[in-house]
């Protein structure tokens, strides 16, 4: 340790205060107006604490708990659940503002007199401290962290004059980080959406009159059945799942919007004869119609003998009137495909879409001869988009590590 710095618990330094034994809120108590509850999702916006994400309590739960009552200064860590070690700092707030019972209050003892808040701060957010969160987890399904245990927590503790410098260095530097994130993000979304526009603008060239408007019910092939989910209720049981077998496609298989192998779902060759009307062919288009709603994907050409689940719609076309590649492309990209699943996916727990409505949706249709050329220029984009991915990711994650980079040496004296 560093000429001059001490070492000291936690709890010598700060007051850590928490809901303990206090009744959690229902969703029926929260209000429109009045003060203001936190929970962990308001540690999500970088080092300030954001209240975007905070709902509103009546005035009588709020005085139930008065020395959980937010000041300017604390410092926020939360204690429970997938959360867990994140921490955040507050700064301007409103009136009356407290928090629920996964976070933990950390507030300097005599204002900074020893510890700078925002020095605190940058400790707790540390690469070290986030070792010693992971070594103290507790709870075997749900992690968690026991105030005694954050008390424990050591604190390398520089002279204030020191505390100031590094907390001004690591501030200036963070911001810099922060920009250049926030550069990156927009880029890779950029990119992201860049399919968006070049399809909408590919579908609405001079030759449109030339195409026709149909539906997916109309692009089907004659055969019964082109257009099917998978088996419902007791045709296919958890239970009846095996290691190895005939693969059963689910949700997993098309959420990326391509098809990837994901869990490992099997039934036995002779539930296959009582489920194979459910087969999936090469170049079926699949369809999310459950949870995660209106992602795509094409079945590949190699796929073996594979049912999809009833989370899926699952589309053999007739490619005599249109390419799987192209309706793919569709569904992602042209606004009015994105229009029509926005609006009808429903369900009060999470989305939902059905067979009905897949059939339903309308389709801008251009000849076959353009559909195989929008595709090409779509594949060319995808390759150029995807490599610019890649590289906006990698600055991201550089950016991350720089960041822990300076924690990590600004609390062992080497900044």
């Amino acid at each position: 340790m560093k000429n001059g710095w001490q070492r000291k618990q936690l709890g010598e330094l700060a007051e850590l205060k928490g809901r303990i034994g206090w009744r959690g809120l229902t969703a029926k108590e929260y209000t429109k107006t009045g003060p203001l509850f936190l929970s962990v999702h308001s540690l999500n916006y970088g080092d300030y604490v954001d209240f975007r994400d905070a709902f509103h309590i009546s005035e009588e739960r709020y005085i139930e708990s008065p020395e959980i009552m937010l000041q300017e200064n604390d410092v926020l860590i939360c204690k429970d659940g997938a959360g867990i070690g994140k921490v955040g700092i507050v700064g301007e707030l409103p009136d009356r503002t407290t928090i629920n019972s996964s976070l933990l209050l950390i507030r300097s003892i005599r204002s900074g007199k020893d510890i700078l808040p925002k020095f605190l701060y940058r400790c707790l957010s540390s690469p070290y401290f986030q070792q010693i969160v992971n070594s103290r987890l507790n709870g075997a399904t749900t992690p968690h962290l026991y105030q005694r245990d954050i008390t424990e927590f050591p604190v390398v503790l520089p002279p204030l004059p020191e505390q100031q410098r590094i907390v001004g260095i690591l501030d200036e530097a963070f911001e810099g980080i922060a920009r250049a994130k926030a550069n990156a993000e927009q880029n890779l979304h950029n990119a992201r959406t860049l399919f968006v526009s070049v399809f909408s603008a590919l579908t609405s060239e001079s030759d449109k009159a030339q195409w026709s408007e149909t539906t997916v019910a109309d692009l089907a092939a004659s055969q019964k059945g082109a257009i099917r989910t998978g088996p419902f209720g007791s045709q296919l049981l958890h239970s009846e799942f095996v290691d190895a077998g005939i693969a059963v496609l689910g949700i997993d298989n098309a959420v990326a919007n391509e098809f990837r192998w994901g869990e490992g779902r099997f039934i036995t060759a002779e539930k296959y004869q009582q489920l194979k009307r459910y087969r999936v062919h090469p170049g079926d288009v699949l369809i999310t119609i459950m949870g995660t709603c209106g992602r795509c994907a094409i079945v590949p050409e190699d796929i073996p003998v594979a049912i999809n689940t009833k989370h899926l719609c699952c589309i053999t076309l007739d490619r005599s009137k249109c390419l799987p590649e192209y309706l793919h492309a569709y569904f992602l990209y042209h606004p009015l495909a994105q229009e029509f699943l926005g609006k009808h996916a429903k369900g009060a727990i999470m989305a939902g879409l059905n067979m009905g409505l897949i059939e339903e949706l309308p389709v801008v249709l251009p000849t076959l001869k353009r559909q195989g050329e929008l595709v090409a220029d779509l594949s060319s984009l995808r390759k150029e988009t995807q490599r610019l991915e890649s590289l906006y990711q990698q600055k991201l994650a550089a950016l991350s590590e720089l960041k822990k980079s300076l924690l990590s040496q600004a609390f062992s004296g080497a900044l």
